[in-house]
């Protein structure tokens, strides 16, 4: 066993993932494990690590690597006047232009976040999704900025 896979499994076991009464029975930890072993036999440290954790989180999250493009062939029609992009599922469009719908996280004092029609920004293309993060009250109402 690696010392990475030696450090992976000491860590989620700590953390309770093998547990049956964790979240999905204990098998949490036995999925994580296998992603685990599977990044120790490619042998990656240093930067390439960096790379593959960073695009493997990514496209896990079905978040895209480049700009999206807003070509046409990336856009699938869901209602009247509203098309979603395929490549970021978030992002829609109609005849009044582009809005990203995760563009601004709400953030409650406890750290519990949400979405609301207020989360939607603007894009245009090239566009890299982002998200704001705004902190709010126990109402829902934006802080002063620090």
């Amino acid at each position: 066993m690696s010392n990475l896979e030696t450090f992976a499994e000491k860590e989620l076991r700590l953390a309770g993932f093998f547990d049956k009464d964790a979240l999905y029975g204990g098998m949490l930890g036995d999925a994580i494990m296998k992603m685990i072993k599977v990044f120790s036999d490619e042998g990656h440290s240093g930067m390439s690590a960096g790379i593959a954790v960073s695009a493997f989180e990514r496209v896990a999250r079905f978040e895209p690597l480049t700009p999206l493009t807003g070509a046409d062939d990336e856009w699938m029609e869901v209602g009247n006047d509203t098309w979603q992009n395929v490549r970021c599922s978030h992002v829609f469009k109609t005849s009044k232009g582009a809005y990203d719908i995760e563009g601004r996280i709400f953030r409650e004092p406890s750290g519990s976040c949400y979405t609301s029609y207020e989360s939607r920004t603007p894009v245009a293309f090239p566009y890299t999704p982002t998200r704001e993060y705004v902190d709010v009250d126990e109402d829902g109402k934006p802080l002063p900025e620090q």
